[in-house]
């Protein structure tokens, strides 16, 4: 029985010093290396003559060594020229800095090089190539995988540790997909897709391999958290709230009438709460769509019941600006509405602690302090964790836990086309508002370049004037992570000493501790500083009414789903709002973009858009969403596969919900470790 877990120092050709290198990859195991996927592929089995080559182009050639390797030096560097020939022209081979090839070749023998070609005044040169003596099929001779790397590790011997692994583990994979889903879909054997996605033989060979895997990869994703669902279902007694206490109650409350989507939502929450079986659902809301008065209504319901409720939010600052609004509206309720966040006295988070136990507390609203051991409610009844791309599926069954299961209520101010919501969050019912309220003035949007500069600071400096404040986003920290763009910093120091000398200037990036981050956001929020230059942590932040102006620098690095989340901290207040997006570069998908951003304020229409023109990837940048890590599919190229793959796993679970007939034995253990990775444990 081959052992996967085998650590990736002890396969032949790494050793101690290279598995440090291989543990920067996340590859610390037989496992990992197999399944460290190439980024891309180089064709290097078809050879072309050194008359058929082409300027510019990368070929493969076969020649003979007319020379041996002379050596110039150029101060510190070197450079070793090769003379070669075949049946059609002579030319030369160029390399810097390899001395240790002067011993590489003999004159008269046969070599195989891959290399770009420079082909000028009927001079042909092969500059830096690979090569192989001829019938050798190292770095030529066949299609090569090429993969993301780490400093001081080349792909050649990383392609060569990725061979020893795969050759120590082919034919002896055991197979993880049932035969009746493999013969269905006409899907490779494990052994023969691992191979095949790293050695393929020819170039449309890769693309099988990459289904049977891809299609594996969203099966058991789709099909853990359709058992996670099944299971809250059919295994778990939820709460049946009261069905005297409605929440059209609570809507009275508003000093504002509800949209028609709202109400839609609150119908379909308030018939999940009055079910006795767990309610787990996620409300997917663009930025102000009314997201936090839905909350309100489900924390009333369930405190009307005898129950209590939790809010978790992912920042101090928004924690308290929730508390602000509860407060507003349940203090003449006579329901008590209270702060946890890391930066309260000890003294208070223990009166807290104590008043939380007892009940005097009915709703708690909080960040990431409310999972600690030491918070224990009473009568837990009610989970609502807002911005739910920052909380895992682990955090959310940590929170739950606190109460004798409580139903859960996600919110998501981050639009996800329906079709991807079903993968990321399957074992969710979804609810969408997919309506704004209709006092929401539309942000102008405009996209310019830089030098637009003189006009946009004029701009900033009149909405000053006029009592206004402004956001500058741009997307780095540090000078010298990428000399093009200008750190927080640096911009900031600029904007006071030579744009605006007269005005209150504060920076915030996300290496700053939590508690300055807050300072800063309520300096801001109170009009203590007029333009607030920042990095992409305010993308989750307090409301500043007073705020209508947003500059995004080089917003061509920017996600269009990051670029709308950003835009979405102004107009919240009654003034006009502008935004504006400076951008770099010239190429249509650039173009395509800016133009999408200043056309719509839908963020699902955005978000639509931001797959299509970037793919999955990209869409959702680091995987700090929370949502499934996945190895090889790309939910945007893959969705063919992720529509069968969503048929098939419902036609599963509809017939074998707890996967125990013997035809779906191998999916239940492969589902299990699954759910074991997104932290719920087996089920």
């Amino acid at each position: 029985m081959i052992d996967l877990k085998k650590e990736v120092q002890f396969i032949k050709g790494v050793g101690p010093n290279r598995a440090k290198l291989l543990n920067k990859l996340k590859i610390f195991t037989l496992q990992d290396l197999i399944t460290y996927y190439p980024r891309d592929y180089e064709d290097r089995s078809k050879p072309k003559t050194l008359f058929e080559c082409a300027d510019g182009e990368e070929a493969l050639i076969e020649v003979v060594a007319t020379s041996r390797v002379v050596e110039t030096r150029f101060g510190k560097k070197t450079m070793q020229k090769l003379m070669i020939g075949d049946e059609t022209a002579n030319g030369e081979a160029v390399w810097f800095n390899q001395s240790y090839l002067k011993s590489k070749f003999s004159i008269g023998k046969k070599y195989r090089m891959f290399g770009k070609i420079d082909k000028k005044y009927r001079k042909v040169q092969i500059m830096s190539p690979v090569f192989d003596e001829y019938g050798h099929t190292q770095n030529t001779g066949r299609i090569i995988p090429i993969y993301p790397l780490t400093y001081s590790l080349s792909q050649n011997v990383l392609r060569k540790i990725i061979e020893n692994g795969i050759d120590e583990i082919y034919g002896s994979l055991a197979e993880t997909l049932p035969e009746y889903v493999l013969k269905k879909y006409n899907l490779l054997s494990i052994n023969q897709a691992t191979k095949t996605i790293h050695f393929p033989a020819e170039l449309q060979d890769f693309k099988r391999a990459r289904e049977r895997l891809v299609f594996e990869e969203l099966l058991m994703t789709q099909l853990a958290l359709l058992k996670l669902k099944y299971y809250d279902m059919e295994k778990i007694k939820g709460i049946a709230f009261s069905k005297e206490h409605k929440i059209k109650e609570m809507v009275r409350e508003f000093p504002f009438t509800l949209t028609n989507a709202q109400a839609r939502v609150l119908e379909e929450i308030e018939k999940d709460m009055e079910a006795p079986k767990m309610m787990n659902r996620l409300l997917q809301g663009d930025v102000g769509s009314g997201k936090t008065a839905i909350a309100m209504c489900a924390a009333y319901k369930a405190v009307k019941s005898g129950y209590q409720a939790v809010i978790m939010a992912p920042t101090a600052i928004l924690a308290t600006q929730h508390l602000e609004n509860f407060e507003k509206i349940f203090s003449n309720l006579g329901i008590k509405c209270e702060l946890l966040i890391s930066g309260i006295t000890k003294k208070k988070k223990e009166e807290i602690l104590q008043r939380l136990q007892n009940g005097d507390i009915d709703i708690l609203i909080g960040t990431h302090a409310v999972l600690e051991d030491n918070v224990e409610f009473k009568n837990l009844g009610l989970v609502v964790t807002d911005e739910q791309h920052r909380f895992g599926v682990r955090q959310r069954n940590k929170i739950t836990k606190k109460g004798m299961n409580p139903d859960v209520l996600v919110m998501s101010a981050t639009p996800i086309p329906r079709t991807l919501a079903l993968i990321l969050y399957g074992d969710l019912d979804i609810s969408i508002i997919d309506e704004l309220p209709p006092n929401r003035k539309k942000i102008e949007t405009f996209a310019v370049t830089k030098r637009m500069q003189e006009r946009i600071d004029n701009f900033i400096k009149k909405q000053i004037q006029e009592g206004r404040q402004a956001y500058i986003v741009c997307p780095l920290v540090e000078e010298g992570e990428d000399n093009n763009l200008k750190s927080v910093v640096e911009l900031a120091e600029k904007y006071q000493k030579e744009i605006f000398p007269e005005y209150r200037i504060a920076y915030l990036h996300g290496k700053m501790k939590p508690k300055e981050k807050d300072e800063i956001m309520a300096r801001f929020k109170n009009h203590e500083i007029d333009i607030l230059i920042s990095t992409t942590v305010i993308e989750v932040g307090v409301d500043v009414p007073n705020s209508n102006i947003m500059v995004i620098e080089d917003a061509q690095r920017f996600g269009l789903a990051a670029l709308h989340q950003l835009r979405g901290r102004v107009g919240r207040g009654e003034y006009q709002s502008y935004c504006i997006l400076k951008y770099e570069g010239n190429g249509e998908t650039i173009r395509k973009r800016m133009k999408v951003m200043c056309d719509t304020n839908d963020g699902f229409v955005i978000s639509e858009k931001d797959l299509e023109l970037r793919g999955s990837g990209d869409f959702f940048g680091t995987m700090q969403h929370g949502l499934p890590e996945f190895k090889i599919a790309n939910l945007f190229e893959d969705m063919p596969i992720l529509k069968k793959v969503q048929g098939l796993a419902s036609e599963i679970m509809n017939k074998d919900p707890e996967l125990k007939l013997p035809e779906n034995k191998l999916l239940q253990a492969v589902v299990n470790q699954k759910l074991e990775s997104l932290g719920t444990g087996t089920l």
